[in-house]
Formats: structure tokens, C-alpha cells, sequence
């Protein structure tokens, strides 16, 4: 945990209402929708005819970050943008977020201040309105839960559940990156605890660590789909793996899947380091999680309208359930595909 050592203002000397002035101080609102921000019991939103759209996560300690090696401005964004990230995979505009946290006794102001200017950031960054939260104490170290409220119009909202056999399957950006991030931090972590003088190796790889730190949400892609009239047949976002969510669109959908292994997105970089640690950068993306990208259907009709995006990859395409949810290889094998991403409620590491 990274803060200030001179200057440090115990929890209690403000209180719980108080605290919230100040951490939230900052915040201006920006939409329209927002009828009434924090301040009140309950936000007040306009949904101006169109659908409301509400997802929530939880971020503990320890389980899903470690502030070992997660800076507290870095964690207060990630918290922000792995929320917005799910109304994205529904075809939505997220517009509002409430955030409430559990802290120790261990934290101070300051080191709730760095926390409140990642959330800040990332709130300015995506035209975002802090609306709302609560505080109270952990005896366990931090929690954070976020909560994000998005719009979209009826026709235009996408689920899991209404892929077709011949779609084709796209994901957007590249996958696996998020996943090697980690592997470089745990390693240093590592290294650290058996070495405590030892510097970190980290240099060459800003990209894996930026995703894994501080990534980025596809509010782009949604405005890409916008633009060239493709409404996806189905849509999820790529926060457990890509095996994971394509089995979630598969078994919602009630359809089979063939996904080819040289045609998934990964970085060259990524490629690299994965074969440092003995990883298959395939399998980096199948099973690796938090890369928050979008991965969806659409119906062949609607391929020129994204052929050659650089922003989007045709990865595959949907068939009837009996022929399950494969892997075809580069040498021509063809593999199940299982699940085995990221479980929050695992007790594996």
C-alpha cells in the first residue's frame, strides 16, 4: 500500500458521512439523466425512455487484488472500469456508478484519497457520474463494491442467450495479456518475499502490466457497432477467459461453437512472455481472464460491415449444440473446450 508517511489523517477524525464529502468533493456531474447525485438516501435517474441497466461486483482483498503490488490509484480504477465494463457487453451507455467500501483501521485518509482519484479518473475518463455509496470498517483488510448503471434503447440491448448456428464469433482487441501481467507480478512478489533488497524485472513489459493494472473497458467497440448498424446477435465480456464466456454465450444460447486457435488475438509481446513461463499464449487467452474485452455473435449478413476492423477479430462461428464447443488447433486437432478461468469462489489460487 503506497501513501504519504508524513502526513496521515486517522479515518476517524472525519466520520462516515463526512469522509464521503471529501473523498467525493471532486466529482462533477455531467449528465443530464443524473436527477440527483449524492446527497440523498437513493440517486434519482431519469432514464429518458430507454432501458435501465444496473450491474454490481465485489473487489476483495487478497482474493481479487494485492496491494503489494497494486497501487491504490491503479485498484480505484480497475474498480470503476470492470463494472462499466459488463453494461458494455450488453449493448449499453454506462452513465452513473455507486461505489461503497470496507476498510481496516490500517488505512488513512490519504490512502483512501489515491483510492477516490483512480475511481476519479476512470469516472472522467468514461464520462462517468459518481452517484452514491456507503462506507463501513473490515476486520479484513479492503472491499470494494461497485455498482454501474447504464441506457439502452429496447432493440438494441444484447444477451448471452440468442446466438444462432452460422454466426460467426468475434472478440475484440487481444486476449492473454492481462493473464501474463499477473504471472510477472507474482513472480517479482516472489522474489521480493525470498529477497527483500532485490529490484523488480520488470522493464519491457508495460503493455501485460498496464492490463493487468489499469485496464481499459471497450466503450469503443459499442460505438463501433453503433456506427456501421450491427446490433450483435450475442455479447459478453471477457473478464474469466475466453473458454469461459464462450461457454456462457453457448450453453445460454443453446448452440455449439468452434473457435480456431491461430485466429485468436494475442500480443506479440505477450506471445514472448508466455513462452518464458512455459505458457502456450493460447492458453493464456482461453483461460486467463481481466482482459475486459468484448467478445460477440453477429449474423453473416453483417460480416462486410466489420471485415478488416482493425479493433475486432473474426474468431470462429457457431454450430448446432451436438457438435459441442471446440478448439481447432493450428495442427488440425480439434479439443473440447472447458472452463478453467478465473472462479470467485475458489479456494484455487
Amino acid at each position: 500500500m503506497l501513501e504519504n508517511k508524513e502526513t496521515r489523517t486517522e479515518l476517524e477524525s472525519l466520520g462516515e458521512f463526512a469522509l464521503i464529502k471529501h473523498l467525493t468533493k471532486g466529482f462533477e456531474t455531467k449528465n443530464k439523466s443524473t436527477g440527483y447525485g449524492i446527497g440523498d438516501d437513493a440517486a434519482v435517474l431519469d432514464s429518458n425512455g430507454k432501458q435501465v441497466l444496473v450491474s454490481t461486483d465485489l473487489l476483495v482483498e487478497n482474493v481479487h487484488f494485492n496491494l503489494m503490488y497494486a497501487p491504490l490509484k491503479h485498484l480505484g480504477y480497475k474498480a470503476i472500469v470492470v463494472n462499466l465494463s459488463d453494461i458494455l457487453a450488453m449493448n449499453g451507455t454506462p452513465e452513473q456508478v455507486t461505489v461503497s467500501i470496507a476498510v481496516s483501521s490500517r488505512f488513512s485518509v490519504e490512502a483512501l484519497e489515491e483510492l477516490y482519484e483512480g475511481m476519479e479518473a476512470a469516472c472522467k475518463t468514461y464520462n462517468i457520474d459518481l452517484v452514491g455509496g456507503d462506507t463501513t470498517s473490515s476486520q479484513s483488510g479492503l472491499m470494494i463494491s461497485v455498482t454501474a448503471i447504464g441506457y439502452a434503447d429496447s432493440d438494441k440491448i444484447t444477451y448471452r442467450n440468442n446466438a444462432q448456428e452460422n454466426d460467426l464469433v468475434f472478440v475484440s482487441g487481444d486476449l492473454g495479456s492481462a493473464y501474463i501481467g499477473l504471472q510477472l507480478l507474482e513472480r517479482e512478489k516472489q522474489v521480493f518475499e525470498a529477497a527483500p533488497t532485490a529490484q523488480p524485472d520488470l522493464d519491457g513489459h508495460d503493455y501485460a502490466l498496464e492490463r493487468q493494472l489499469k485496464p481499459e473497458c471497450r466503450a469503443d467497440i459499442v460505438r463501433l457497432l453503433a456506427e456501421v448498424g450491427v446490433v450483435p446477435t450475442s455479447m459478453i465480456d471477457v473478464s474469466d477467459g475466453l473458454a469461459s464466456e464462450i461457454l456462457h454465450i453457448c450453453n445460454s444460447s443453446g448452440v455449439g461453437c468452434t473457435i480456431y486457435e491461430n485466429k485468436i488475438p494475442i500480443d506479440s509481446t505477450t506471445v514472448n512472455t508466455c513462452l518464458d513461463f512455459n505458457i502456450a499464449p493460447s492458453i493464456a487467452a482461453l483461460s486467463g481472464g481481466e482482459d475486459y474485452e468484448l467478445l460477440f455473435t453477429i449474423k453473416q449478413t453483417d460480416y462486410k460491415k466489420l471485415e478488416n476492423n482493425p479493433l475486432v477479430t473474426p474468431i470462429g462461428h457457431i454450430v448446432d449444440k451436438a457438435t459441442g464447443v471446440n478448439l481447432h488447433s493450428e495442427s488440425g486437432v480439434v479439443t473440447p473446450i472447458t472452463a478453467q478461468g478465473w472462479d470467485g469462489l475458489s479456494n484455487k489460487k
